[in-house]
């Protein structure tokens, strides 16, 4: 029994080494016909789901030259005027909300239906 794991962990050590030569990086076809390798995303996908590469698909977003100008833009149509802005943005009632507090004493009583 004592020579059996001997000789097991002697297999042991000879073979930890080569899986580590079998784990060296190895030259994609990509890198070997000299194309840039920062050109294209690669999606992953395992058991069925996709996987897209965020990081490589927001890099390719980021050089956009016209995107400080689609956000500044859109920061423009964000900010509307107080005076174009609808009544309920700005806190106030509207006659829609009035009668449905009121109920059926709108116009009538000055207490309303719902609080």
């Amino acid at each position: 029994m004592k020579q059996l794991r001997t000789l097991v962990a002697s297999l042991m050590l000879v073979a930890l080494p080569l899986a580590g030569h079998a784990a060296a990086p190895v030259e994609t076809p990509i890198a070997a016909s000299g194309e840039k390798p920062g050109e294209g995303c690669v999606d992953v996908s395992v058991g069925g789901y996709k996987a897209p590469d965020y990081g490589c698909l927001s890099q390719q977003m980021g050089n956009n030259p016209d995107g400080a100008r689609a956000g500044q833009k859109n920061q423009e149509a964000m900010q509307v005027p107080i005076h174009k802005r609808p009544p309920n943005q700005m806190g106030l009632s509207t006659p829609a909300a009035t009668s449905t507090r009121m109920g059926n004493t709108f116009g009538t009583s000055v207490k309303p239906q719902r609080p």
